[in-house]
């Protein structure tokens, strides 16, 4: 009889479902351009160039839509990130190689996968516009009627077929599950953004100000460094103290909070593809086994190759017991250096924010601007790369370890060998015990005999003090490769580490962009400038004002008549004549004045 599993995947086998994603995928450029020509066109353009073409029929409209400001960008960071969370099936799909458009020779790859990676970012570019355009009340439906599209066909492709191949049952659900919970929290954005802005339309509530340009973070972290005296320590907590501690003065920017969630998301998946792969060679092991277990039968336990038969298959055993158990603590591994990553990311940003470089090698201390500014475009992707390839590496590793640990201690208790364990492991903790000491008494007699002294009593310890430790360096360098704040390469080749280099330029772009005391500056200066040009503003209006005659315009008229008739009297005669007292003593007194 066929197992479970085996039984789910003949079921799924032929499950046909009436929603193929990759046809859906390109069907969903039509509605991504459609909403990226609204946006365009409602988006004014604030340099409109005069030229003598067809260009000014367009008036001010169709400007540049930017999704996302990689930079200087504080809010919406969430709404981001989980943007970028729903894109993270079609990213490992690309990472694995696994979704080409286009059927092309094997020496056009990498442009076949250029194309689907600009698909892809086309297909979700929407998620972005509508987030980050200031016409709320027409992004919100836009982007609440293209997220419930994803929404709804995701969910029908999961419900229709929820088992598959590789896992068995409810296999859809596992690779899917994060982007349907991401595309949910989009649709809640969305439809708190539209309640919002009809609200604002109907005149129930404000205008929400625009973002500013100095940021409250920033703000208060100048108006920390200008504070006297010493900063009153509030008690912290244990997690405060032993784990992470917040920074109201700090923050952040949308690019590392995306980029970090877009990581979880794809070491989860990455985890899932490889515990799929796990199975089929566990299947393709089980076989093997079941091929000797029958060899040993047919010999009755007596041929010559049966203790290694035994010890193959005790191998397989072990082996796949042993990588099952290590996918936990390598993805803890991985989790970890995330959020470590973070950390070292607001470390980094004070260092720089003080003027302190010597933590970088000397080689990365003034880097290029252009190295900087690509190194903003390369950081998402190397971050993810290293990850996901550092899971692989740690998890191999820490199975090999596992491994040599069971052999060294676990089966020879099973096999009633505890004895012989012991003794072996007596003798080697005494060697290494000796090699460690006679290590320490080297370095100890080295310092006291050979070396020179202090040359001053700063100093901690004597010049040219070297430990070189190649076994250690080669287990840290494989522990912490999927670190990305740290190069594993040595002295004098950290430019060969690209992925280090991305993370270098990216910290010195954001220094340059973000840093509160410049940002804080050029605020003053704009407000400066802002404050001058209304004060002009307020004395043109009052001298305009000022210059406005305060009685009546016939009052003024004549008043303009009789002064000009007294400085002309000559003119008088070609004046028509009126009767009337008024006209008369007009004339008397151009008379008068002509006379004299």
């Amino acid at each position: 009889m066929l197992s479970t599993n085996a039984r789910t995947r003949q079921l799924n086998s032929t499950c046909a479902s009436s929603v193929d994603m990759e046809l859906f995928l390109h069907y969903s450029l039509i509605p991504s351009l459609l909403i990226i020509l609204v946006l365009s066109f409602l988006q004014l353009r604030e340099h409109r160039r005069q030229r003598d073409d067809t260009s000014h029929l367009l008036g001010n409209h169709f400007g540049i839509i930017v999704p996302l400001d990689f930079v200087g960008n504080f809010s919406n960071r969430w709404s981001y990130g989980i943007a970028f969370g729903a894109t993270a099936n079609k990213v490992m799909f690309l990472f694995a190689e696994g979704y080409q458009p286009l059927h092309f020779p094997q020496w056009a790859q990498a442009f076949v996968l250029l194309i689907g990676g600009f698909e892809v970012g086309l297909a979700h570019f929407p998620f972005f516009a509508c987030l980050s355009s200031q016409f709320r009340l027409v992004s919100a439906i836009l982007g609440f009627s293209y997220s419930l599209i994803w929404f709804v066909v995701t969910l029908l492709h999961v419900v229709e077929c929820p088992h598959g191949q590789f896992l068995g049952r409810f296999e859809a659900i596992v690779f899917y599950w994060p982007s349907l919970l991401c595309l949910a929290f989009l649709l809640g954005r969305f439809l708190h953004m539209l309640v919002k802005s009809l609200r604002v339309h109907l005149g129930w509530e404000l205008q929400a100000e625009a973002t500013p340009f100095l940021e409250v973070h920033q703000a208060e972290h100048v108006k920390q460094l200008l504070r006297k005296g010493p900063l009153q320590e509030k008690k912290k907590s244990w997690f405060q103290t032993r784990i992470y501690e917040w920074d109201p003065c700090f923050q952040f920017p949308s690019r590392m909070i995306g980029t970090t969630v877009l990581a979880f998301i794809c070491l989860y998946l990455f985890i899932v593809i490889e515990f799929c792969m796990f199975m089929d060679v566990r299947d393709e092991l089980d076989v093997l086994e079941g091929k000797l277990e029958s060899y040993v039968i047919s010999t009755n336990e007596t041929g010559a190759l049966i203790p290694f038969i035994l010890q193959v298959k005790e191998l397989i055993s072990v082996t796949k017991g042993v990588w099952v158990v290590t996918i936990l603590p390598a993805s803890l591994t991985c989790v970890s250096y995330l959020f470590h990553i973070l950390a070292c990311y607001r470390m980094h940003m004070k260092r720089l924010w003080s003027g302190e470089k010597h933590f970088l090698p000397e080689r990365f201390r003034c880097p290029s601007p252009s190295e900087s500014v690509a190194a903003i475009a390369r950081y998402s992707g190397w971050q993810i790369a290293y990850i996901l390839w550092g899971y692989l590496v740690i998890h191999v590793l820490q199975s090999l370890c596992a491994l040599v640990v069971t052999y060294s201690l676990v089966l020879p208790v099973i096999h009633s060998q505890g004895l012989e364990m012991l003794q072996g492991l007596g003798i080697g903790t005494l060697t290494i015990t000796i090699v460690v000491g006679l290590m320490i008494l080297q370095v100890w007699i080295a310092a006291t005999f050979f070396l020179q002294p202090r040359m001053s009593t700063a100093d901690k310890q004597k010049p040219l003090a070297l430990h070189n430790r190649l076994f250690i360096s080669c287990i840290l360098g494989s522990w912490l490769i999927a670190r990305l704040d740290r190069t594993i390469m040595q002295k004098g080749y950290e430019g060969a580490d690209m992925g280090f280099g991305a993370w270098v330029g990216m910290l010195y772009m954001d220094h340059y962009h973000t840093n509160p005391v410049l940002v804080s500056f050029c605020h003053l200066l704009m407000a400066g400038h802002r404050e001058r040009r209304l004060q002009q503003a307020v004395t043109c209006w009052c001298l305009h004002q000022s210059a406005e005659p305060r009685v009546s315009p016939r009052s003024r008229t004549r008043w303009l008549l009789l002064q000009t008739l007294i400085n002309n009297p000559t003119i008088v005669v070609f004046r028509k004549s009126r009767e009337g007292p008024r006209s008369r003593e007009l004339s008397q007194i151009s008379l008068m004045s002509s006379e004299s």
